[in-house]
Formats: structure tokens, C-alpha cells, sequence
């Protein structure tokens, strides 16, 4: 669950200018988004109009149907399939993606089950030597504020790697040096499927 105000900043120019500007670039770094990409709720797809200008197709998966809805509504004729699920528990194609991307959505996930089980959702889609790569906001007291009446489960990056590892990914890496404007709350992370 995302409040109205979250929501309508994750479809806002404040938002697409960070996108554009600052999460590009290092996207761009971190994998092959060119291949054909797995975006693990995309909201109202900012993210998903980033990544579609580059993959060969992306499928995007949303659990919340009316934000899927639209977004399938609005990307219909491009190279974007939009699935209304719940990306654990939907059935998606194992080893199909070169890429799957979580993009400041995990602390929305309710459970540190149903965030691993996510987890592991991706990486049995990917392909071998496939990339899972996850942009999250950390717990500070500005990000908790943002997320009042949400869901907010913030990741804790100390056990990330691990619980990555029991997902059966390898070569985890945890960046700290992403912020949202400039603000040190954000990690990244970037893991493959041997």
C-alpha cells in the first residue's frame, strides 16, 4: 500500500528528474538493460518508461491491479508487458531475463518472508549470469515520514548480502553512495545468478 502522496510523487517530475539524472547513470553501470528486463513493481512507471527507451522488452509486474491497469493501459503497442500479481507469485518464465530490477520497492513488501521469497522469485527468472539489481530507501526519520499510512518495511543492508545469498545469488555488492537528494538514505545493490 503507497499513500496518495507518495504515489503521486513516484509519478511526478521531481521523481522522473532523479530517475533521468541521477539513477540512469549508475542502472547503466550495474547490468545489461538492453536484453530483455523483469521490473519488479514499477507504481505508475516512470521507471518502466526509463527502462523500456533501452530494453529489448521489459515485463513489468505490479501488485496493485489498478496501477497495473493503467500502466498495461497507457504502454499498450510498446515493448512492455505489464503482469497484475504479486511478483512471488506470479508465473514467470525461469531463466528468461538478463535483468530484474526492484526499484524503491521492497520496503513496500509487508514481510522479510515475502521480501526473500521476491528475491528468490527473481533470481529463478533470471538466466544464467543474469543481474538482479535494487535501488531501496533506508530507515531515517525522512523516509519514514514519506511513507506515513504506507506500508514501509525498510530493508536493513547489514543482512542483505545474506539474505540475497540464501536466494542463491553470488557476487553481492552494496553501494552506499546513492542518496535521494543528496540525503544518505538510500543503498543499492547489485547481485547475479551463477
Amino acid at each position: 500500500m503507497v499513500n496518495k502522496r507518495h504515489l503521486e510523487y513516484l509519478a511526478g517530475p521531481q521523481w522522473a528528474e532523479f530517475l533521468r539524472s541521477r539513477l540512469r547513470p549508475w542502472l547503466m553501470e550495474a547490468g545489461d538493460l538492453n536484453g530483455d528486463v523483469l521490473e519488479i513493481g514499477p507504481g505508475p512507471g516512470l521507471t518502466t518508461d526509463m527502462l523500456r527507451a533501452n530494453a529489448a522488452s521489459v515485463t513489468a509486474v505490479e501488485v496493485d491491479p489498478q496501477l497495473a491497469a493503467a500502466l498495461a493501459e497507457r504502454l499498450v503497442g510498446t515493448n512492455v508487458h505489464v503482469i497484475a500479481g504479486d511478483a512471488s507469485r506470479v508465473s514467470l518464465p525461469e531463466a528468461r531475463f538478463s535483468t530484474a530490477l526492484c526499484l524503491s520497492m521492497l520496503h513496500h513488501v509487508p514481510s522479510v518472508r515475502q521480501q526473500d521469497d521476491l528475491l528468490a522469485a527473481a533470481q529463478r527468472s533470471l538466466r544464467s549470469g543474469g543481474t538482479l539489481i535494487g535501488v531501496d530507501s533506508l530507515d531515517t526519520e525522512r523516509i519514514r515520514a514519506a511513507h506515513e499510512d504506507d506500508t514501509f518495511l525498510p530493508i536493513d543492508p547489514e543482512t542483505l548480502p545474506a539474505r540475497l545469498e540464501a536466494a542463491s545469488f553470488t557476487g553481492v555488492v552494496i553501494d552506499y553512495g546513492g542518496t535521494y537528494q543528496s540525503v544518505g538514505d538510500q543503498v543499492r545493490f547489485v547481485a547475479r545468478r551463477p
